[in-house]
């Protein structure tokens, strides 16, 4: 132990982490959070009374309403959203889809997507997906890979054909850490929305969606917020697209987005307010674990959390500066600029992140030639980003 984390205030959260114990070295928290010893138990629990006692009554006592309930956690602990605007749903992508479709329906006769090269596969792959399905058209913003959007970047490509802009919080390559407020104001300005995506952001940095009047938000829970693989994603949208003359209105009409689910009548008919983003049957168990790292990240802050995170990017910066100078640092080296994620480069980095796995060490590996170490701030500690990053030099040693 170090003594940084000697003097971690957060240290003793790591003990509530499944597999901390271990010898295993885990910088991939980004990507996948490990699991909170609660969640086994809640999940027994859930086994046993929810589910295998109370059987189909499930619904009526709390199931139905389970996505908007933990909905408004994810808004009130880590969005600065007020009740009633965020949902837990589908995927990410399917989320991504709902809502980039229900955005251009609100601005017709506009038509332009703008989306930045460096954005998440899936969010450029929805938004082409669209154009094309809305006859629109694509307008890319191109980006240093190690750095992301800035308002310069965005004021020159936004104009009045601008029906949408999709963003990411955290650039998931770089961790760039996006002016949320004033890109969002370039993009009002030109008469567009904005979509976020929060999925690299939630849960390790706070943000305040309400008072940076954003639109609609998209995110993962399986990272930072350690729902568990295939964790369902949650989607933010504003009230006033809610209530508005013209409330938005989402393309994958199912039975739980209904006004009425039970009817079950001839037509469709969208509940009011955020529970019109819903299409099928919620995904109960996936939203289990979830609970668990909301009431964490409630009792701890979102404030202390972000702390913590730029303290463990901060550590692996510098440490990587003694160890492995040959690398390039892919991430912006001043903290306000950055996520909770740290790259580095060097042209073995691919074969160094395979043989860091067979050590037991998990980073993630990014093109090009990217080390990525997602650092989850109440489960890595200052001791493990060292010891990962020795292993990173005894690998590139051994490779050249």
């Amino acid at each position: 132990m170090t003594d940084l984390d000697t003097h971690d205030p957060l240290g003793s959260y790591r003990d509530r982490f499944v597999g901390t114990d271990s010898d295993l070295v885990y910088l991939d928290g980004n990507s996948l959070g490990r699991p909170l010893r609660a969640t086994g138990e809640r999940l027994r629990t859930f086994v046993e009374q929810e589910w295998g006692a109370r059987l189909i009554r499930g619904w009526d006592e709390s199931w139905f309403l389970l996505p908007e309930v933990v909905g408004d956690e994810i808004g009130r602990v880590c969005l600065g959203a007020a009740p009633g605007q965020t949902v837990v749903g589908d995927s990410t992508t399917v989320l991504l889809y709902k809502a980039m479709r229900a955005a251009v329906a609100l601005r017709p006769g506009r038509t332009e997507i703008v989306v930045d090269r460096d954005n998440f596969p899936t969010d450029r792959y929805v938004a082409d997906g669209v154009a094309r399905e809305c006859g629109l058209t694509l307008r890319w913003v191109d980006v240093d890979t190690s750095a992301g959007v800035t308002a310069e970047l965005l004021a020159e490509a936004v104009g009045e054909q601008t029906a949408l802009v999709v963003l990411s919080h955290v650039a998931y390559r770089s961790a760039w850490l996006a002016d949320v407020p004033a890109l969002t104001r370039i993009a009002h300005d030109a008469g567009a929305l904005v979509l976020w995506d929060l999925s690299h952001s939630v849960g390790s940095v706070p943000t305040q969606l309400d008072a940076w009047e954003v639109d609609l938000a998209v995110g993962c829970t399986y990272k930072y917020l350690n729902g568990g693989p295939g964790a369902p994603a949650f989607v933010y949208v504003a009230e006033r697209h809610l209530t508005g003359d013209v409330p938005l209105t989402q393309p994958v009409q199912g039975w739980m987005g209904a006004l009425d689910p039970f009817l079950m009548g001839p037509s469709y008919a969208p509940a009011a307010g955020i529970r019109r983003m819903l299409s099928g049957t919620p995904p109960v168990v996936g939203m289990l674990a979830l609970q668990d790292m909301l009431a964490l990240l409630d009792e701890v802050g979102m404030d202390a959390v972000r702390a913590k995170s730029v303290g463990l990017t901060e550590h692996a910066i510098t440490v990587a500066a003694e160890l492995l100078p040959d690398t390039v640092l892919a991430s912006p080296r001043e903290a306000a600029w950055r996520g909770g994620h740290v790259t580095l480069n060097h042209p073995l980095m691919r074969e160094a992140t395979a043989a860091l796995w067979r050590r037991d060490v998990i980073p993630d590996y990014r093109d090009p030639d990217g080390l990525r170490l997602g650092l989850s701030p109440l489960s890595t500690s200052y001791d493990e980003v060292e010891r990962g990053l020795q292993a990173v030099r005894e690998v590139l040693d051994a490779l050249a």
